[in-house]
């Protein structure tokens, strides 16, 4: 079989690692190869926000892509909390771009069902930039969790992420904590849902519902077979 080429779509540089950074080194080690692009700073919206911040941010992500073993493609500097001011069109623009020149066999984005609105609107530009088409090379759409941000949400107002494909991260596990903590500064203390032991704690739920020691969740969103 050929080697997939996945693409992970982020608003953030870090929800890459807490969604799914085992399964990034799983698709790794399977030959695959992983691309990522992030649509913000991450970091723009806080009221403390300077350059510094910024710099540790992109150095963290650095270290978390050699960790994990993927690629940054792209890094926009869209506004941070606040792509719902942006042009659907300009980011849809920025999504086929990268669609275009690598030919992703597997993209994975976030949630709709999800409390950070950089997070909901990012989810449907992907969706549009990768509507179905006569020819169209990319066979399957993923959308994952993100801990402090998918879990705040309520089904009432935003829908509910419900997964159906859970991915074994028991034996990447390790890998992931490495990248978490290239991420320290984002990381929260005991009991947040973004600190360390929480995010493993939900990778024990996900891969116990499942028969699993650890699992990452996943909502297939359309997978289409030739």
């Amino acid at each position: 079989m050929n080697n997939d080429v996945v693409l992970v779509i982020v608003a953030h540089a870090d929800d890459e690692t807490i969604g799914m950074g085992g399964t990034i080194k799983r698709h790794v080690e399977n030959g695959d190869k992983v691309l990522i692009m992030s649509m913000t700073n991450g970091v723009g919206s806080r009221d403390d926000n300077n350059q510094n911040e910024i710099n540790e941010r992109l150095i963290s992500s650095e270290k978390a892509s050699r960790i994990l073993g993927f690629k940054w493609i792209e890094r926009y500097d869209y506004p941070d909390n606040k792509m719902d001011t942006c042009s659907t069109l300009e980011l849809v623009k920025c999504i086929e771009k990268a669609k275009k020149k690598y030919n992703p066999s597997i993209v994975y984005f976030h949630s709709e069902a999800d409390l950070n609105v950089d997070h909901r609107i990012l989810s449907s530009a992907v969706l549009a930039a990768f509507r179905p088409q006569p020819g169209e090379f990319c066979k399957e759409l993923r959308v994952f969790e993100v801990s402090s941000a998918t879990d705040f949400g309520h089904e009432s107002i935003f829908g509910k992420f419900l997964p159906n494909l859970f991915i074994d991260i028991s034996g990447t596990w390790e890998y992931k904590l490495r990248a978490l903590k290239a991420y320290a500064v984002e990381m929260r203390d005991y009991p947040h849902s973004r600190s360390l032991e929480s995010i493993e704690n939900l990778a024990k739920i996900r891969g116990n519902q499942n028969g699993l020691s650890m699992a990452e969740a996943f909502q297939v969103i359309r997978k289409i077979e030739v």
